[in-house]
């Protein structure tokens, strides 16, 4: 049985990476770059990078192709276009741009470090009232919070 984390990393000798300032500045010299937020909707409107489209993990392939309720067009019609995909900390992005490389997406590339990253190099974030969050509420929000039943129990 693999683990999470295990997934995460065979991924990645297919899945490339990049930096938070790689991606700013990959975004200031290709205005025309996708960046696929792949967090569930409660994440995207808490906070989100301005101009990324929210995808959510669990419908990604449908949403990736015609004819499903899914479907979102400018996706769709991304597959040579370059694409980054985020999440919170650049594990649940990886997973995603590996299925897209899988459904023909030629250009596509995982934020690591994830949102937290972006924030951490004091880049913006928006709610989903496209208003600038403030980065230490950001902060707040990326702590991790394990209760207790998620914790691994002892051996």
């Amino acid at each position: 049985m693999k683990r999470f984390l295990q997934l995460v990393s065979e991924c990645l000798t297919d899945v490339s990476e990049l930096m938070p300032w790689d991606l700013e500045e990959r975004l200031a010299s290709n205005p025309d770059a996708l960046v696929i937020d792949v967090r569930e909707p409660y994440e995207f409107d808490a906070m989100h990078m301005a101009g990324s489209l929210n995808v959510p993990r669990g419908i990604l392939e449908s949403a990736c192709e015609w004819e499903y309720e899914e479907t979102m067009p400018e996706l769709v019609q991304a597959r040579d276009r370059e694409v980054v995909v985020v999440c919170r900390s650049g594990y649940r992005s990886v997973l995603a741009a590996h299925s897209m490389q899988l459904l023909g997406y030629r250009n596509v590339a995982s934020l690591k470090t994830g949102l937290r990253g972006w924030k951490d190099y004091d880049q913006p974030l928006v709610d989903s009232q496209e208003r600038d969050v403030d980065l230490d509420e950001a902060d707040d929000y990326f702590t991790p919070r394990l209760r207790e039943d998620q914790l691994r129990p002892p051996d």
